[in-house]
């Protein structure tokens, strides 16, 4: 993502108008905020806030709240002409409970003496320089959202607290206690109602985040008294990160504390929205606009969970796609639950391209609904892609190469003039394709024999490429594919109707040739895969099939 985010002066008036009425969902968000001050106008500054949880090991869907905040706050910027400062706040709740171990930690017996510690309190079971388990997940999260180049600044709940951000709002919270309870109390269950309390006191015994009934709240003193776990009655002032707050009326609290105008959240806070809306509006604050997304899904359509660890970290999709293709991810249906898991990343890769390929060709009404322009802040860069990246997957998969450099020689005899040097992003995915195919398509590779019509078909195909010129190009060698599979009955597909006015080709034919040539379910354009790994290359690798010496 571009770090100087495009200003509307910049933008060709046929541009500006279209960015009034364009219906991508960030302009849309956008719009809000700028209706939100119309009567008013605008604050000294507006404030966009993402929440993060640091109580297991970051996930994407972190990443996807800051990454979508970010394209409403450069929409917003355009639709304001950029006169209007804003802000990004990625906020920690760092100094919530540990309320169960994560199960994806080196040793989880270590963390057990401090269950119920705020998580800045709880050590670091990773090793490494960072002080608890709080500061090295927030320090996961702030490495990646620099490699962005996200322009935000970071907030610790455990700094915030402590250092006296949020006394004025937790001594109003006193003062209001029975306003919020009135609003969380028809919200519980019975059993919770009579040991609810909207503030939750640090034990200054223990060290943990307690759950406890108060049994006298000072609005003069600005204190609140409950029993701590030894039974002894304890009175704590609420300020200075002697006490937090229960989750839901945290929110509100920190809405009205810092003036936030813009915050997303999961489908799973949806509910909850209301009443947040209400804490903020009781402490004095304004509710600011939402944006619900919906969330993430694993490989078995499980909700992904941080504690679980069940989905893709952000290291784990860093290591196998550039971060491009992450972005235009969130971009793509963030009101659609999407499955996010090891599978879709090649074809997010190849979608990237293809939107940035289509950029130089589109109107200024279609390059701000083209999701490039969202992703590089109104500055998609020049990209040139001759390959794509699942077409290097089996490029991979049908050399057995394993260095850039034999795979470059494919490339270069493919396309002309092109080099690592002059292609330094399709580089990048030649070792990203290497690694991707060694870490999940090799291992699942399965090769199968043909039969005696698979036999026949795979004979006559490798006689017709051999047949054809040394230069032909992948539509040629498509045509000699098709053209073999017309001829025999169990590839004809009626429904279809060929050049000649015969019938079509059915997809098992080509099925036929993943399977037995590639050993998978899936596979590229069959004529553009054979120009680029070569006639005789990929007539050698037919006729391994043929001797049962494909591997």
């Amino acid at each position: 993502m571009t770090m100087a985010p495009l200003t509307q002066e910049e933008m060709s008036p046929e541009m500006r108008i279209a960015a009034a009425e364009s219906r991508a969902w960030p302009f849309e968000e956008a719009r809000k905020i700028v209706k939100r001050y119309e009567k008013t106008g605008f604050p000294a500054s507006v404030l966009f806030e993402t929440g993060y949880g640091p109580s297991g090991l970051p996930h994407i869907g972190t990443f996807g709240e800051v990454a979508r905040t970010t394209m409403v706050r450069h929409a917003f910027r355009v639709l304001t002409g950029d006169a209007v400062p804003t802000r990004l706040l990625c906020f920690s709740d760092d100094m919530d409970g540990m309320r169960k171990i994560p199960e994806n930690v080196p040793d989880r017996a270590e963390l057990e003496p401090f269950l119920h510690m705020p998580l800045t309190a709880v050590p670091n079971p990773f090793g490494g320089n960072h002080e608890s388990f709080g500061h090295h997940n927030n320090a996961m999260l702030r490495r990646f959202l620099d490699t962005f180049g996200f322009d935000y600044e970071f907030a610790s709940a455990t700094e915030y607290y402590k250092s006296g951000r949020f006394d004025a709002a937790l001594l109003n919270a006193v003062a209001r206690y029975d306003d919020l309870m009135a609003v969380m109390l028809p919200t519980l269950g019975e059993e919770r109602r009579a040991t609810y309390s909207p503030f939750l006191p640090i034990s200054p015994k223990s060290g943990r985040v307690l759950y406890v009934p108060m049994k006298h709240v000072d609005a003069k003193e600005g204190t609140i008294t409950f029993d701590d776990e030894d039974g002894t009655e304890t009175t704590l002032p609420v300020t200075g990160g002697r006490v937090k707050m229960q989750w839901k009326p945290d929110f509100g609290m920190r809405w009205a504390a810092l003036g936030v105008d813009f915050e997303m959240f999961g489908k799973d806070h949806g509910p909850n929205a209301p009443l947040y809306d209400r804490i903020c509006e009781i402490l004095g604050g304004r509710a600011p606009e939402h944006f619900i997304y919906e969330l993430f899904l694993d490989d078995k359509g499980e909700k992904i969970s941080k504690s679980k660890g069940n989905g893709l970290t952000i290291d784990e999709w860093l290591a196998y796609a550039p971060t491009e293709s992450l972005a235009l991810y969130m971009f793509q249906k963030p009101k659609t639950a999407k499955r996010l898991f090891f599978d879709v990343i090649p074809r997010a890769v190849d979608e990237y391209f293809t939107f940035l390929g289509a950029w130089e060709r589109q109107d200024a009404k279609d390059r701000l609904i083209n999701p490039v322009w969202h992703i590089h802040n109104g500055r998609p860069p020049q990209t040139d892609m001759p390959v794509p990246f699942a077409m290097l997957l089996n490029l991979v998969s049908a050399s057995n190469a394993h260095d850039k450099e034999v795979l470059w020689g494919f490339i270069s005899r493919y396309s002309p003039g092109a080099t690592p040097q002059n292609h330094p992003k399709l580089d990048e995915l030649v070792g990203l394709a290497i690694r991707y195919f060694d870490d999940f398509v090799k291992p699942a590779k399965q090769f199968r024999a043909p039969d005696e019509v698979e036999r026949g078909a795979l004979d006559q195909l490798a006689a017709s490429l051999e047949a054809l010129p040394a230069g032909a190009n992948g539509e040629a060698i498509q045509n000699a594919v098709l053209d073999v599979a017309r001829a025999i009955p169990r590839y004809q597909d009626q429904k279809k109707t060929g050049p000649d006015g015969g019938p079509g080709v059915s997809v098992e034919w080509f099925q036929a040739l993943y399977q037995i040539l590639l050993g998978q379910e899936r596979g590229p354009r069959f004529g553009s895969f054979a120009a680029l790994y070569g006639i005789a290359n990929t007539v050698a690798m037919i006729r391994k099939a043929l001797t049962g010496t494909l591997s």
